[in-house]
């Protein structure tokens, strides 16, 4: 298992990220919320879960939820806005806070924003197109974020990411290792039978979505693989200013 911490971005952005901040406290926020309300009578926060989160049976269903109900076409994106544990929350922010704010640099901020919204719903049926009839509740970024991840990679393949491998030894490898091996962890668990616990088939959906859908909506001008000048930018004498340095404490 690999945990990122930050990457060599070596340009300022034009503008701060602010739709990745945006959705990072979007979901923090509504963890902290779910973590308050009381888990008990029609409203508790497993009543909630339920209503919101995305259940492949319930596909062309309605689920109910005191006062409104909830399509379930709604939930192929509410769900993203779940988490279960905080292990659960910051292992996806984090992902989201070192690749997300590049991808949105990319794309521009309003198409940053339905970009996510898109990758969440792909995450979502593909979830459902691998357990059509499960009554499992599906709840995590994981989608979502894993096209951030897909994004990232074919925009910035060479870029130099800090990680965390295997929880407890820093290094700093090229991003194509190291979401070439996160990718790659993905299918060994779902070939292996890992975890019935994780939908790993939301995150190839997710990823695959965000692949192909960043070739379409980038900004004019931003070039795919673009390994030449990350490569001349991180060995120049002096690196450029980091307007907008981003960190995740280990």
């Amino acid at each position: 298992m690999v945990f990122p911490l930050y990457d060599d971005n070596p340009f300022g952005f034009k503008s701060p990220p602010y739709v990745n901040w945006a959705l990072i406290a979007a979901n923090v926020a509504i963890f902290l919320y779910m973590l308050s309300v009381d888990d008990s009578g029609s409203n508790s926060a497993t009543a909630v879960i339920l209503a919101l989160a995305f259940i492949p049976a319930g596909i062309g269903h309605h689920n109910v939820m005191l006062p409104a109900f909830v399509p379930s076409e709604v939930t192929l994106v509410s769900y993203a806005f779940l988490h279960a544990s905080w292990l659960h929350i910051i292992g996806n922010m984090a992902f989201l806070w070192v690749f997300g704010d590049d991808v949105e640099e990319a794309l521009g901020h309003l198409r940053f924003l339905l970009f996510y919204l898109l990758c969440a719903v792909a995450g979502a049926l593909a979830y459902w197109a691998s357990t059509l009839a499960a009554n499992v509740p599906l709840v995590g970024a994981s989608g979502a974020v894993a096209g951030v991840v897909g994004a990232y990679l074919l925009l910035h393949p060479c870029r130099k990411i800090w990680v965390l491998a295997f929880m407890r030894i820093p290094i700093k490898l090229a991003a194509e290792w190291v979401i070439g091996f996160w990718i790659g962890l993905q299918f060994l668990n779902i070939f292996a039978g890992a975890d019935k616990g994780v939908a790993w088939w939301t995150h190839i959906g997710g990823l695959m979505a965000g692949a192909l859908l960043v070739v379409f909506m980038r900004r004019p001008g931003v070039k795919l693989f673009d390994c030449d000048e990350d490569r001349l930018l991180q060995n120049q004498n002096s690196p450029p200013l980091k307007r907008w340095p981003k960190r995740v404490d280990s």
